[in-house]
C-alpha cells in the first residue's frame, strides 16, 4: 500500500523530473522519438519495468510520440510508486 503524496512532495518530485507535469491526480510526460520503431522499443522496455514493479502506466502511442500518464489508481492519486516509475521511464527514454 502506498500513500498519496501531498502537493508539496509532488512539486518537489517534479522539480527533479522536468519533463513531467501534474495533470490532476496524475503526472504526465510526452516524448518524441526518432522513429516509430524506437518508440515501440521504449514502450517494450517500460512494459518490462512495469511488470517487474507491478505498477503500470497509461501509454498512448501516436506514430513516434509517446504519452505516459502515471497515477496509483488503487490509492486515488500520485504516490512514490509513480515518482519512481517516472524516473525509470526518463532513463529508458534517455538511453534512446
Amino acid at each position: 500500500m502506498a500513500d498519496v503524496l501531498n502537493d508539496e512532495r509532488i512539486d518537489e518530485a517534479l522539480g527533479h523530473l522536468p519533463q513531467w507535469q501534474r495533470e490532476g491526480d496524475a503526472i504526465r510526460r510526452e516524448a518524441k522519438l526518432a522513429s516509430f520503431s524506437q518508440a515501440i522499443q521504449v514502450v517494450n522496455r517500460v512494459a518490462e519495468i512495469a511488470e517487474n514493479e507491478n505498477h503500470h502506466p497509461d501509454i498512448d502511442i501516436r506514430w513516434r510520440t509517446l504519452t505516459f500518464r502515471l497515477s496509483t489508481h488503487s490509492e486515488g492519486g500520485i504516490t512514490e510508486k509513480d515518482i519512481s516509475l517516472a524516473a525509470e521511464i526518463d532513463g529508458v527514454i534517455d538511453e534512446m
